[in-house]
């Protein structure tokens, strides 16, 4: 069966398209009528005021929306959001664990942390005193900590003193409960030993030793770091190094913040180095990652920008040789970001960086709707006039918006913040930009193009000639299905990783750093923690109990290197009393048995019957979390208290140098109340199956996309239509595997807009004609612009863009070159 294409809708032997270039028909026969009429050319004229009023109404809105919105920006917070974690669904199955997830990004975000190192370990003490001093000096932070307080052992003494017959460390519950402590030797060690080091009680309040033990089993040094003359140091190679943290005045993602830590850390570094020699500085902290992250965007934003626009502008001159076209392409382009920054900071109330950078990309794609306008009047030559010109591009222009539209609709249902954001923004920016194409281009591209038609689009027009005369259907078959041939092993070489790890860049000077001083200082990064919750405070503490004796058995074999909990330091009721039981039965039971034994090793008998009159005054005594939480001793553990929940308490319990997370998930199988929060390894799960869920999608929007163009070119046409995009979009996916690139989620929202994107130009060139070399010529400019724009994506810092671009510029530039494909069946069928 031969195709045959849809009848034309004008009176003209060829159909009726912007790429006309001054043929004598009907049609152009009925725009000098017209335009000869008066009335008519008034009531066009009107029409077109009108049209130019309301655009200009429109732009005045935006125009002033946009400057109440940036002038909001004074607010401690900034319209450009740089956090990372913005970009991230939430995942977990609970809100608490969300809210979990926050807090702990909280506290370790709103410091920045400094290690001052020096041959000498008292030039270290000088000279990181004095980098605090210039941090303080330039009133950045809200406070700036090298000098310790010095503690006093007897805070936590007594805090655990008044309640310890109730305590017990593990290792000696174990063994008084067997009846293995052998009371006599540690009475002994503990009345004769010659000096007490570090927490130690006087053999009053602790003959036994148990509280010293207790104490001492306390995680209070689980850092490489030792206090030494009022600083917390620590010692590596040749140097020694001093600890020095700073707390933000604000958010790490507020650019005014960000802004100002690093231009005050930069002069205390300045200054610091001026004074003295030979002295390493290293530094971390959210606030340098987001710093780096904005300023690469703004980089990426300006130079992406300003190479798009200079390459389009110079792309839109080459072919039209005149300046209006490039005023009022930038000026559409400028209508439809103003609109899309606006109503993407009402909705969202931000904008995030990669929406920013994406949007500086979206320029070529935006100007295609113009350009196709500029084609018409470019091949209209002395017929043109502006309200015609409109009708004839009217079909291609909606039926080119209707699908992009589709591409990016698809990503508006996307669980992912930031492609939801860059889908509306996208949205709006494209559709007011081809609004301006319908009320602003005909009121300012009045008069006909002065510039010979047939000159302009010569080169087209032998193009087209040359592929009229050479290539045909079968032609067309044949390259497709070599295409396809070399396509096939690069998809048998596909393979996925779904980590969401690897779409965030991090600077590697600043990854170093802090490499090295969580090395320097020994503390972990593990993105996982345990959440525990239960109806009572106690319950809470009792379920980490029951973890932590797992957790133990992983320390032993080394899957992790400990964890960080409140039972660490309180112990749930329920072991309290159970320790207390143990102290009345293997100590307590028998009075004249302890009396024989204090005299036995030299004691007085009072100091049994004290000890015994201690144990039943305390009977009742036990340590409670709020207390504990109230002391200053909690301070740097209160992040891991969550509080009242709507279902009760919770609380975090952190493990520390996990090197296997899969068994941190069989440790808190099975156990209520317990649940393992990897927000990292939840995204990846939801990447991968959106990822899968992806083919589906693809396939569904394949399905609209091609219903839509069967309206307008039956069957056979869409069929036509489409296939060069479906080129494209088979060459893509085998160049990834070629380079064995994994495929992400991004790729197959990368896709999803190729199918948007790359229709439109196949629609364009099949709405000219075989006889529209203007309309080629308007292709081929279009093409150009979008690839040009999106391909920069493709060297964007970061991952997730670049991905996008990849997929845009191999998929959109395959789906170009087999376009002209489509002129082959009209070609033979007008024969």
């Amino acid at each position: 069966m031969r195709f045959v294409p849809p009848k034309p809708v004008a009176t003209s032997r060829i159909f009726v398209s912007p790429g006309i270039v001054a043929q004598r028909s009907p049609a152009n026969q009925t725009n000098r009528s017209s335009s000869a009429n008066p009335v008519h050319d008034m009531t066009n004229d009107m029409k077109i005021r009108a049209r130019a009023i309301l655009w200009g109404m429109l732009a005045i809105g935006i125009l002033l929306a946009c400057v109440f919105q940036l002038s909001g920006t004074s607010r401690s917070s900034s319209l450009l959001q740089t956090n990372l974690l913005a970009v991230l669904p939430p995942t977990e199955r609970s809100p608490l664990a969300e809210d979990a997830v926050n807090r702990l990004a909280n506290v370790a975000g709103n410091r920045a942390i400094f290690l001052v190192g020096h041959a000498s370990g008292e030039a270290a003490a000088v000279t990181a005193r004095s980098f605090a001093d210039h941090l303080r000096q330039t009133n950045t932070f809200k406070q700036v900590i090298s000098d310790i307080p010095s503690i006093n052992p007897k805070q936590l003494t007594d805090l655990y003193l008044q309640h310890r017959f109730h305590l017990l460390s593990d290792a000696d519950r174990i063994a008084l409960a067997a009846g293995n402590a052998d009371l006599e030797t540690r009475l002994l060690r503990k009345l004769h030993a010659p000096f007490r080091f570090g927490l130690s009680l006087s053999p009053a309040d602790d003959p036994f030793g148990f509280t010293d033990a207790w104490i001492a089993s306390l995680p209070l040094q689980s850092l490489k770091l030792q206090p030494e003359n009022g600083l917390l140091m620590t010692r590596a190679g040749d140097k020694v190094w001093v600890l020095v943290t700073a707390e933000l005045s604000g958010s790490a993602y507020d650019s005014a913040v960000q802004g100002a830590v690093i231009h005050a850390t930069a002069e205390a570094e300045s200054a610091l180095h001026q004074q003295f020699r030979d002295v390493d500085i290293l530094r971390t902290g959210t606030v340098f990652y987001a710093d780096a992250a904005r300023t690469r965007a703004e980089h990426e934003v300006n130079l992406f920008g300003v190479v798009t626009i200079i390459g389009v502008l110079l792309m839109l001159y080459l072919v039209f040789r005149s300046v209006r076209p490039l005023a009022l392409g930038l000026l559409s382009v400028g209508f439809g970001l103003g609109a899309a920054f606006t109503v993407t900071v009402f909705i969202y109330g931000e904008l995030h960086l990669i929406t920013l950078v994406f949007g500086a990309s979206l320029i070529g794609e935006a100007i295609d709707y113009a350009i196709q306008y500029f084609a018409a009047h470019l091949g209209a030559g002395s017929t043109w006039t502006p309200l015609d010109g409109l009708r004839r591009i009217t079909p291609a222009l909606i039926l080119a918006l209707t699908t992009s539209m589709l591409g990016y609709v698809t990503m508006m249902f996307s669980p992912f913040p930031v492609l939801s954001q860059i889908a509306l923004f996208a949205l709006v920016g494209l559709s007011t930009a081809c609004l301006s194409v319908f009320l602003l281009l005909p009121a300012l591209l009045v008069r006909p193009n002065q510039r010979d038609p047939n000159e302009a689009v010569a080169l087209p027009r032998r193009f087209l000639v040359w592929w009229k005369a050479r290539i045909g259907r079968r032609t067309c078959y044949v390259m497709s299905g070599a295409l396809l041939c070399l396509s096939v092993p690069g998809w048998l070489q596909l393979s996925s990783n779904d980590d969401v790890r690897l779409l965030i860049a991090r600077p590697p000077a600043l990854m170093a750093q802090e490499e090295k001083i969580r090395d320097l200082i020994g503390f972990s990064n593990s993105n996982q923690f345990f959440l525990i919750e239960g109806a009572t405070p106690d319950e809470v503490l009792s379920r980490e109990e029951s973890l932590r004796e797992r957790l133990s058995t992983l320390e032993d074999q080394g899957v992790i290197t400990g964890a960080q909990s409140l039972s660490r330091f309180v112990p749930s009721l329920s072991r309290q009393q159970a320790n207390h039981d143990v102290w009345e039965r293997q100590v307590f039971f028998n009075s004249k048995k302890l009396r024989d034994l204090f005299s036995s090793v030299g004691m007085h008998d009072h100091l049994a019957a004290q000890q015994l009159a201690a144990f039943h005054q305390m009977k009742n005594k036990k340590l409670l979390l709020e207390d504990w939480l109230a002391s200053p001793l909690a301070t740097p553990y209160r992040h891991l208290w969550l509080g009242k929940t709507t279902h009760g308490y919770a609380s975090i319990v952190l493990p520390q140098g996990v090197r296997d997370a899969t068994a941190l998930h069989a440790a808190a199988e099975k156990r209520v109340g317990v649940s393992l929060v990897d927000k990292a390894g939840s995204v990846s799960k939801l990447f991968e199956q959106y990822r899968k869920w992806g083919a589906l999608w693809i396939g569904g929007a394949l399905c609209i996309v091609f219903a839509v163009l069967c309206v307008r070119y039956h069957w056979q046409g869409a069929a036509v239509v489409i296939m060069p995009t479906l080129l494209g979009m088979a060459a893509s996916l085998g160049l990834l595997g070629y380079f064995h690139t994994p495929v992400t989620l991004f790729n197959i929202m990368g896709l999803m807009l190729v199918l948007g994107i790359g229709v439109n130009y196949a629609i364009f060139l099949r709405e000219g004609g075989t006889h529209a070399p203007a309309s080629l010529a308007g292709v081929l400019l279009s093409a150009a612009t979008t690839l040009l724009s999106f391909g920069l994506l493709a060297f964007s810092s970061m991952p997730a863009l670049s991905n996008f671009g990849i997929m845009l510029l191999v998929g959109i530039g395959v789906g170009v070159l087999c376009t002209p494909m489509v002129l082959c069946f009209e070609s033979e069928e007008s024969r």
